[in-house]
């Protein structure tokens, strides 16, 4: 486990943590005026391996061999001019800090940090550190990384739970779940979803999905991974051909078979690294999603009904109706925006062409 200090003075600025994958939805933002819980589980954290936060440069201001080097292959809209490995917390393992007034700002609800560091060390004063909770994002709260040193406490740090051990757990994440508006009338509403995690999850994949599909169409499985991919990959790849097939593998699943053309599979919680399957399944191209979601889409749940009369089956301990269901799942634009430029196959005329397909459906309908 770790502790962060102030690299000014040396005071603690955390409990102590363990390490963990950065959350696909790390820089989400979703929706308007809504409610979004704590980013990170308490006692861990995540780095971020690129720049992200002010001060931010227009694709205009920077030369294309300098953005290559980075890893962007094409036009964005900017890009940050921060220090890369910002380390990101759960709010409530912040020690040592005070808020700087002048930079509390925000869009409405809270703080977004867009002014830079709002959280000083007690010790010294020096900026280490943006609490982030404003309507729409994700809380938490991320050290800036030239202000703090990792300092290691109570030992060596763990050796990462084995893929087996990772699947023993089950940590799987629902698909749909409760999101919370912030300024009602009645206080705290409510109303049912598709989980804000999923979504640029989602988005992440389908970018992975396109660059594998080659300009080729691609099926995926009926059922919960055909409500998330399959209405984006018809909308950008052409019909008619043979389509690919895109199939769930990883622990405690089958070896993937010979047809197989493209796995998608798990990003280990803690280290982030995607599954690899042994043998020649491995030359397949491996799509990622984190770890919960991929649970969900490589066994899936069947909801029995409720029965009209008697007791429930043998073995069925909830005695409720299913959740009500929201309507068509859309992904995350930004996320699949912000992978695909950063795949060299997004120069190839073919993407263009599936970009271009996908601009010409209805606003909204995909993501």
């Amino acid at each position: 486990m770790f502790v962060f200090v102030c690299a000014g003075c040396g005071t603690d600025l955390t409990a102590p943590l363990s390490r963990v994958e950065l959350p696909a939805h790390a820089h989400q933002k979703y929706g308007n005026g809504l409610q979004l819980p704590v980013l990170m589980e308490p006692g861990t954290f995540a780095v971020d391996p690129e720049p992200w936060g002010p001060p931010w440069r227009r694709w205009e201001e920077i030369d294309p061999a300098e953005a290559e080097a980075r890893g962007v292959y094409a036009p964005v809209f900017h890009l940050s001019d921060g220090l890369p490995g910002a380390v990101v917390i759960a709010p409530g393992d912040v020690r040592g800090t005070r808020l700087i007034p002048d930079r509390a700002d925000g869009y409405c609800c809270g703080l977004d940090g867009a002014d830079g560091p709002n959280l000083a060390c007690e010790g010294c004063g020096l900026p280490v550190a943006s609490r982030i909770d404003d309507c729409s994002l994700w809380q938490a709260v991320w050290l800036a990384p030239d202000a703090v040193r990792r300092v290691p406490v109570g030992g060596a740090d763990p050796v990462p739970l084995s893929w087996a051990e990772v699947l023993d757990e089950g940590k799987d994440l629902a698909p749909f779940e409760p999101v919370a508006m912030w300024g009602a009338r009645r206080g705290v509403e409510h109303f049912w979803s598709w989980s804000p995690r999923w979504e640029p999850a989602a988005g992440r994949a389908l970018a992975h999905l396109l660059a594998a599909s080659e300009g080729r169409p691609v099926a995926v499985p009926d059922g919960l991974s055909g409500q998330v991919f399959q209405r984006a990959l018809d909308a950008m790849l052409p019909a008619g051909a043979p389509p690919l097939r895109a199939v769930p593998a990883g622990p405690g699943r089958p070896v993937p078979a010979a047809g197989a053309d493209i796995l998608l599979v798990p990003t280990h919680p803690q280290t982030g690294e995607m599954w690899r399957p042994e043998g020649a399944g491995g030359a397949a191209p491996r799509v990622p999603l984190p770890f919960g979601m991929w649970l969900r889409l490589a066994f899936p749940r069947s909801h029995l009904p409720v029965p009209a009369s008697g007791g429930l089956p043998a073995g069925v301990l909830r005695d409720d109706p299913p959740a009500p269901r929201p309507g068509r799942f859309r992904a995350d634009e930004n996320a699949f925006q912000r992978t695909l430029v950063r795949l060299p196959v997004v120069r190839s005329p073919w993407v263009r062409e599936a970009l271009d397909r996908l601009a010409r459906r209805p606003p909204g309908s995909i993501f």
